[in-house]
Formats: structure tokens, sequence, C-alpha cells
């Protein structure tokens, strides 16, 4: 069980019980509205996450290697999104623990992402090999580039 959904809640009602103890409902009006400001950055932050990635393609990310070199263990799912801007595309089965995703580049490096209790615990990044890579631009017999 994650420790962040009994430790958060718990510690907010003590806040506000400490906050009424102290200078009763006035005090409960000033901590409950810190907790609403709290809460309203983090829905701001998410929703400014979201709308930036939906306007990317699924699982696609600028450089995958950059993208795996910004990367840190323990960081979460909307960290990473927010990096890429992009949402990932998903290779694990729905509700299933850990989640695994994958984000491509241009030039079909991918970097692969297993996130556990919503954090992520290890990543891949895979580059094609050179000789895949120039089968890639190689042009048909007869063909000419413009």
């Amino acid at each position: 069980m994650n420790m962040r959904n009994v430790v958060i809640p718990l510690g907010l009602a003590v806040l506000l019980y400490l906050a009424y103890d102290a200078l009763g409902w006035m005090g409960v009006a000033a901590v409950g509205g810190g907790i609403v400001m709290w809460l309203l950055l983090h829905f701001t932050r998410l929703m400014t996450v979201m709308r930036r990635a939906s306007e990317r393609p699924m699982g696609y990310v600028g450089s995958a290697v950059m993208l795996n070199a910004k990367l840190k263990p323990k960081v979460n799912l909307m960290h990473v999104v927010a990096m890429t801007r992009s949402l990932g595309q998903r290779l694990s089965e729905e509700g299933q623990d850990p989640e695994i995703y994958r984000w491509t580049d241009g030039t079909d490096s991918h970097v692969t992402c297993e996130f556990v209790h919503g954090r992520l615990v290890q990543w891949t990044l895979v580059r094609p090999s050179p000789a895949e890579a120039g089968q890639a631009d190689k042009q048909p017999d007869g063909a000419q580039g413009l």
C-alpha cells in the first residue's frame, strides 16, 4: 500500500485540528484556504502538462538520447510526461503493475520506462544499428531525391 495515500490526508487533518485548537474557526479558514490553494496549484500543473501532451503524437519525443540522459529514478509518470510533452505508448496491460511506456524519436531510437506504483524504477535506451539506419536512407533504383 502506498503510504502517501494515508499520510497526506492524515497530516492535513492534523493541521486543520491544530489550526482550530490555536485560532478557532479563523485558523481553520486560513489553513483550509492554504490547502485549497495547494490543491488548485497541483490541478493547474496537471492540466497544463496534459494540454501540452495532447498537442503531440502519443509516444513521440524529440530526442530519445536526451530523454535517457534526463531521466532519474523515482520520478513520477507526470514528471516524465512533462519532460517529453507526450503521453507514452503503453506496452503493459491496463491496471497491471509495473506499468511500461515507450517514447520514440524520429530516428527510431526509443526509451522504454518501467513504473512501479507510479514511480520510475528503470529505463532502457535502444538505438537502431547504423546498418539499419543506412538501409532506411537508401532509395530504390531509379528514384532520385529532390
